[in-house]
């Protein structure tokens, strides 16, 4: 058997902006990861099981479009019955059962399809034999991230790649950086699934009919991600509610926000954070609140009570 797991992630700043090439920060959450273990079967062909999902299948059976037929097709160019090549492995001969199990919330902005596609990526490689690199396995999960999300910055399978905080611009090389004093976020979850293809595509029809308007936001929030960069590097992370709270009414502005998302933010800067955001694609998904360690646990219990279907708190270090 080889086994293989790829935690979750929240974007702290900068989301939907760094679709358009500015900054953002994001950081692995390790509370929730993705699980993949692969074992070889009696039975020929590649068998999956996602109870998560409710899927078992062979893999001829899912469209060639299906995010984990691209991953595996990725990998392995000819499985199945046909004559295979030394690069790729003949599965006609060799039985495979891949099982994926989660516990990252689908659509809800902590990057659940990235983190199958990271741990899928590597577990099935390290089954045989041929371990990929960091930036190969980022690769495949980017083509993955192109059928969740459409047009993607890549942010989401880069942070879980490397499973660092990372400054991430688009087309830039990937910038991880070094957190000088460690901070308490909790995390906020609607329970509302929320695409963030649609989010994405809605924000671009806005950028197409109003280009200044929306590049001076966009230049606005990649700012406040490099602010944010500097104050976290400097272990200055008091200054980040502030710069949180302004994120958020620009994302707001850029209609990518909901009533309820605004309901927990308000409720946490209510119940002593010292700021608050959505995170993610956004229209559901989670927010995030910068807090005091003591005073996680009663921020926690406090979204709990405005509508949040479950919270985690995690330590960004």
């Amino acid at each position: 058997m080889s086994s293989a797991s790829a935690p979750g992630k929240i974007i702290l700043f900068g989301e939907h902006a760094v679709v358009y090439g500015r900054p953002a920060l994001a950081v692995p959450v390790t509370q929730v990861h993705a699980d993949v273990e692969v074992l070889d079967a009696s039975e020929d062909g590649i068998w999956i099981e996602a109870p998560d999902i409710d899927l078992h299948a062979e893999l001829k059976s899912l469209p060639s479009g299906h995010p984990l037929a691209v991953v595996i097709n990725k990998l392995f160019p000819h499985p199945g019955p046909s004559p295979c090549g030394a690069e790729a492995p003949c599965f006609a001969r060799r039985g495979v059962n891949i099982k994926i199990t989660s516990t990252i919330p689908v659509a809800s902005g902590l990057g659940s399809g990235a983190a199958v596609s990271v741990a899928l990526t590597r577990a099935l490689s390290l089954h045989l034999g041929r371990p990929m690199t960091n930036e190969q396995v980022n690769a495949i999960a980017y083509e993955t991230e192109k059928i969740h999300h459409g047009t993607p910055s890549g942010i989401d399978n880069t942070v879980i790649t490397y499973a660092r905080p990372v400054f991430f611009i688009k087309g830039r090389p990937i910038e991880t950086f070094k957190v000088g004093r460690p901070f308490t976020i909790v995390i906020g979850d609607t329970g509302i699934q929320a695409p963030t293809r649609e989010a994405v595509a809605d924000v671009r029809r806005l950028w197409e009919a109003d280009r200044p308007k929306w590049e001076r936001v966009f230049d606005e929030i990649g700012g406040i991600a490099g602010k944010a960069k500097e104050k976290i590097e400097a272990g200055e992370s008091e200054a980040l509610g502030e710069l949180m709270n302004r994120n958020h009414t620009l994302l707001q502005e850029l209609t990518v926000s909901s009533p309820e998302l605004d309901g927990l933010v308000e409720a946490a800067r209510k119940a002593g954070a010292a700021g608050a955001k959505m995170s993610g694609g956004g229209r559901g998904g989670n927010m995030i609140a910068l807090v005091r360690p003591e005073a996680a646990e009663t921020v926690a219990g406090c979204l709990k009570d405005a509508g949040a279907k479950r919270t985690i708190i995690t330590l960004v270090s």
